[in-house]
């Protein structure tokens, strides 16, 4: 609930249950007690109005503090009905203390059915504020999980698409096997080699929708043969040196992350034999660093910029959002977190 709106209710709203108690609950004042009496007691019920709505929104606000979110909407509510007792005497307190005060009652302790028929304008009032402030909040929060799984289905969605399209991707397809053609006469030993990385290379991508994660290690193993087709193109104009701790082989990151971000390197820098693209992939912890030299061609590369958006979807369906991409000293250094090992369906190349 905004400000705006909250600060609104709070003047309306006991306004609004004043009378309707005035109606339902007090109407033989308007007919029994003097006129000087009669105010006294409705200003005194629409002060106590106003503290036990104030005091009630408190109380709410900070148990949804406390336990926030729909998965503790149980536990809040325990907690409500514990003090909802509390309140209510709270608030009887008050309006005896008032009617002692301003309209000279003296005796401090009422009969037992005076007693409870206020406990019973209490509690009647009380649940109005509960279901007024934690019924907004529930409805919130499930407008905002809903919203938040929507985003999540089509960036699963998204994710498959881009998958797909990585798999049956045409210009890669065609540069490794004209890449082929020229070796198979030049040098067949080293055709059958990237015969070997094509089929390598497809078995991996054909296989990529099987999990949404992947360990490091497989990663790895296919980025090498990805590297080795590239290699075969590009020649001594693009290196690639993989610095990676043993110890965070098992850990996982999205699947086919590594082949996204050299294909962004290469698509957008120079490449020359003496101004090689130099593509770093090393660990730092439970971090995975990517960076290459910044070379930007001078002619605008045709993008549909869906590359980086693509990882960090699938980082956001794996519940991390802690993807960092930065430009620093001349390198594009894009660092990923390694997520724990649970669930994972290897790929194997």
């Amino acid at each position: 609930m905004n400000t705006f709106n909250d600060r609104k209710l709070r003047i309306v709203g006991p306004l609004i249950l004043f009378l309707i108690g005035v109606v339902f609950f007090r109407l033989n004042w308007l007919l029994e007690l003097p006129t000087s009496t009669l105010l006294r007691s409705e200003l005194i019920a629409i002060s106590s109005g106003y503290f036990c709505w104030n005091l009630t929104r408190w109380v709410i606000h900070r148990l949804q503090k406390q336990y926030p979110g729909l998965a503790r909407t149980r536990r809040r509510l325990i907690w409500m009905t514990l003090l909802l007792p509390v309140l209510i005497n709270i608030g009887w307190l008050v309006r005896q203390l008032g009617h002692m005060a301003f309209n000279g009652e003296r005796n401090f302790w009422p009969t037992l059915s005076d007693y409870t028929y206020s406990l019973g304008i209490q509690i009647f009032f009380h649940i109005i504020y509960f279901v007024i402030y934690e019924g907004v909040y529930v409805m919130r929060a499930w407008q905002q999980t809903y919203e938040r799984n929507e985003r999540l289905k089509k960036d699963r969605l998204q994710y498959q698409l881009d998958t797909l399209k990585s798999q049956i991707n045409p210009h890669f397809l065609f540069n490794s096997l004209n890449s082929l053609s020229s070796l198979i006469y030049e040098n067949p030993q080293q055709a059958e080699e990237v015969v070997d990385e094509i089929s390598s290379v497809y078995r991996y991508l054909l296989r990529a929708n099987d999990s949404e994660s992947v360990t490091l290690q497989d990663e790895l193993r296919f980025i090498q043969s990805y590297f080795h087709l590239l290699k075969t193109r590009y020649g001594k104009s693009l290196d690639l040196q993989v610095r990676v701790d043993e110890a965070q082989l098992d850990r996982k990151l999205p699947t086919l992350t590594l082949q996204l971000l050299l294909e962004n390197a290469v698509k957008h820098n120079i490449m020359m034999p003496e101004q090689p693209l130099q593509v770093v992939i090393e660990s730092h912890g439970n971090t995975l660093v990517v960076r290459n030299n910044l070379q930007r061609k001078k002619t605008p590369v045709l993008s549909n910029r869906v590359g980086l958006t693509n990882i960090a979807a699938k980082y956001r369906l794996l519940g991390k959002d802690n993807l960092s991409i930065q430009e620093r000293d001349g390198e594009f250094i894009v660092s990923l977190p390694l997520l724990e090992n649970h669930h994972t369906v290897p790929i194997r190349s």
